[in-house]
């Protein structure tokens, strides 16, 4: 007889675990991504928030932790386009420019700051491949199963994602 194989624990998660380690283990990764595809910080709170109040009302059944993490960020891919396709996000023009509040986020690091702007102006179908790919280190199989396209699909994003990255950055090192 062999070695047994022993699974990851936190590959064999039950079911019913409780919100508050889900939000703990996925904080980073849900509102990473409502940041990106939402047009205002404040917006991606609302994102945030409303990802994981869905999660603990619904309490999807999930087998294992790479379909809760699918679930997630299904799910806070469709709120982000909600929030940010509402007609209150819309139609409402602020009366001065402080009434915008603190619409963008900035890091430490100017270079993160150029690249984070770089990757919120190209459209929301190459934002998404590059941000999975890149940040949250989900291969192009799982991207692919995420967002229910085919693998091609998915590398060819990836590619025209990557030279409009590129030609963003470029621009902006140019006019800097």
């Amino acid at each position: 007889m062999g070695p047994i194989a022993i699974a990851d624990p936190v590959d064999l998660m039950p079911t019913g675990i409780d919100t508050t380690t889900i939000v703990e283990r996925y904080q980073t990764m849900v509102y990473a991504i409502a940041l990106t595809h939402s047009p205002t910080r404040n917006d991606a709170d609302d994102v945030f928030q409303e990802v994981f109040l869905t999660y603990h009302r619904k309490n999807p059944p999930c087998e294992h932790e790479d379909h809760r993490k699918a679930w997630l960020i299904t799910t806070t891919l469709n709120i982000a386009r909600r929030v940010a396709g509402s007609s209150w996000s819309t139609k409402v023009v602020p009366v001065d420019a402080s009434d915008l509040g603190d619409s963008s986020y900035r890091f430490d690091n100017h270079e993160y700051d150029e690249l984070f702007t770089a990757l919120r102006s190209i459209p929301h179908e190459y934002r998404t491949v590059i941000h999975l790919f890149y940040f949250e280190d989900q291969s192009v199989d799982e991207i692919a199963g995420v967002l229910d396209a085919k693998p091609g699909a998915i590398k060819m994003r990836l590619s025209r994602g990557r030279t409009m990255l590129r030609e963003v950055l470029s621009k902006e090192k140019d006019h800097g």
